[in-house]
């Protein structure tokens, strides 16, 4: 009889362990997930504001609007990002459609292939302000929940989950990623170079209502070497915006037009 409920026992934990197992999300559902959180599925525009730290003190700061539009079929995302602050890089563009990348001096009306981990201030990239699909970049693999303190000091329950690129249009060769359990809210990003070597340190916060959906209206940026560096991007006025599919073409460029 004690044989019979010991088995007993020992099945009903494996019947509960693997139905706990069946129900998690896989790694892919949950990074889709979060991209639904990050960018929403129409076409729009969003004012984005980049300050530099040092010591904790402002050094820099750039303005600039990211217009982006997601291809139903591929998904994938082009985006156009116009400068409008400070005075002397307004006008200056941005172009990103698949794995091109080129930027556009309207001074000299010429543009030039520039790469996505090129710097664009302090710590952010220019493939940092742009919209991707994380999801369509890179494979994931989930290696477990994690508890997690987030930028406000506050613990979060997170699947942990390990990106390796898969297209040549991923911005880095590798992602650790952080997503809150039961919300598809990212919170925190590690980013690695092809060596292997980590770049920069990303916590994504303050999340508000936009187009719909609760998303983070900022990311912190950490050098991953000297931590005195910060950079801060803020993003406000997001909006569903017509754009038009020549917007994304590089011979177009000089002729656009943008308020």
């Amino acid at each position: 009889m004690f044989r019979i409920l010991v088995s007993g026992a020992v099945m009903a934990a494996l019947a509960s362990s693997a139905m706990a197992q069946s129900t998690s999300p896989s790694a892919e559902e949950i990074v889709v997930g979060a991209d639904l959180t990050r960018n929403p599925g129409q076409p729009f525009r969003v004012t984005d504001t980049l300050v530099e730290y040092i010591n904790g003190q402002p050094h820099d700061r750039l303005t600039l609007v990211v217009f982006a539009k997601e291809d139903g079929g591929t998904h994938r995302f082009a985006n156009l990002v116009r400068m409008v602050e400070p005075e002397r890089d307004t006008g200056k563009m941005v172009l990103m459609n698949g794995s091109n990348m080129w930027f556009y001096d309207p001074s000299s009306k010429d543009s030039v292939r520039i790469s996505p981990q090129q710097r664009l201030l302090g710590q952010a990239a220019d493939g940092d302000v742009v919209t991707a699909n994380l999801a369509r970049d890179y494979a994931a693999t989930l290696l477990g929940e994690e508890k997690l303190e987030d930028a406000d000091r506050q613990n979060r329950t997170c699947w942990h989950l390990d990106l390796t690129a898969s297209s040549d249009e991923a911005v880095y060769s590798r992602i650790e990623y952080w997503v809150e359990k039961n919300s598809d809210r990212p919170v925190k990003g590690k980013f690695y170079a092809d060596s292997g070597r980590l770049l920069k340190i990303a916590y994504y916060r303050k999340y508000v209502e936009q187009l719909g959906r609760q998303r983070p209206s900022q990311t912190i940026v950490i050098d991953a070497v000297d931590q005195t560096l910060v950079t801060t991007m803020t993003n406000s006025d997001m909006r569903t915006e017509d754009i038009p599919d020549s917007w994304f073409h590089r011979d177009y460029l000089p002729r656009l037009k943008v308020e």
